[in-house]
């Protein structure tokens, strides 16, 4: 046996233990949902009837337009906060920058349910917000808890630190010697970002725009904890149609939707990847 062949029998020897996790842990789960998601509750054999109950009953179409408005808000909010954010760490100075730059990961380290609670604690309404605007004498405090400003601010608790910390490391890697011939060569803010900083940040933008689109979506202990009782993003709508009703094949079909969903969003990323390539 050559080297080559040698080479070859140890590499997929290496692979082997991580395609078959894969393969239980992912793909597996995936075709039995695909397989449930098509059998009738009524028991009537193999078809589309739970894909078309999501689009046509009111409440589960209401569920995904909700779920999609959170979702894609919340994406373009993270965003635009966070690249603002990363871009005056790269490029501010003073002390306030080097106290951002201590503090602006914090929260992610605190657990979601922690983190859930310390919005209702703080922005509920009978918190500590609320009493204190109550001391200067207002004593009208918006809807936040259980509602979708606060779904849509829980969102961004989760996830501006993570995609500051992508999009800082992308910026950091922006040569000064750029920038500054720019500015020689009388280039505006505005020709700077269009031209440089974001070409330069396009790769890893798409990076957060993905991770920050799956995190949403699919997340479940803060809309589940302040969301709103109707509508309800899909990951708490599935839960409470396999829980509370025991339909497993719709629920079924759910979670086969919000794959789709992902799917997409991860189509575009690497097509983005691979004209970059």
């Amino acid at each position: 046996m050559n080297a080559s062949v040698k080479k070859g029998i140890l590499g997929l020897a290496l692979v082997i233990p991580s395609f078959l996790i894969l393969f239980f842990v992912v793909i597996v789960p995936i075709v039995y949902a695909i397989r449930e998601s098509l059998i009738d509750e009524n028991g009537s054999g193999f078809g589309l009837a739970n894909y078309i109950r999501l689009f046509t009953e009111p409440t589960m179409r209401k569920n995904i337009i909700y779920t999609l408005n959170v979702t894609i808000v919340s994406t373009l909010l993270s965003l635009v906060i966070s690249y603002s954010l990363a871009v005056y760490l790269r490029f501010g100075h003073g002390w306030v920058v080097k106290w951002i730059n201590r503090l602006y990961f914090i929260p992610m380290f605190v657990p979601g349910v922690i983190a859930t609670y310390g919005l209702i604690t703080m922005y509920g309404n009978h918190g500590w917000l609320s009493r204190l605007l109550l001391l200067i004498g207002i004593d009208t405090f918006p809807q936040i808890i259980y509602d979708y400003n606060g779904l849509v601010l829980a969102n961004l608790w989760f996830n501006i630190p993570f995609a500051t910390m992508l999009l800082s490391s992308a910026l950091a890697a922006v040569p000064n010697s750029v920038i500054e011939s720019a500015r020689d060569a009388g280039a505006n803010i505005g020709q700077l970002f269009f031209r440089f900083v974001l070409p330069l940040s396009y790769k890893t933008m798409w990076v957060a725009i993905t991770f920050i689109f799956m995190g949403v979506i699919g997340s479940f202990t803060a809309p589940f904890l302040i969301g709103a009782n109707s509508p309800q993003v899909l990951g708490v709508a599935m839960q409470q149609v396999f829980s509370n009703y025991q339909e497993t094949h719709t629920a079924s079909a759910m979670a086969v939707l919000m794959f789709l969903l992902c799917s997409v969003m991860g189509y575009f990323y690497i097509r983005t990847m691979g004209k970059e390539g």
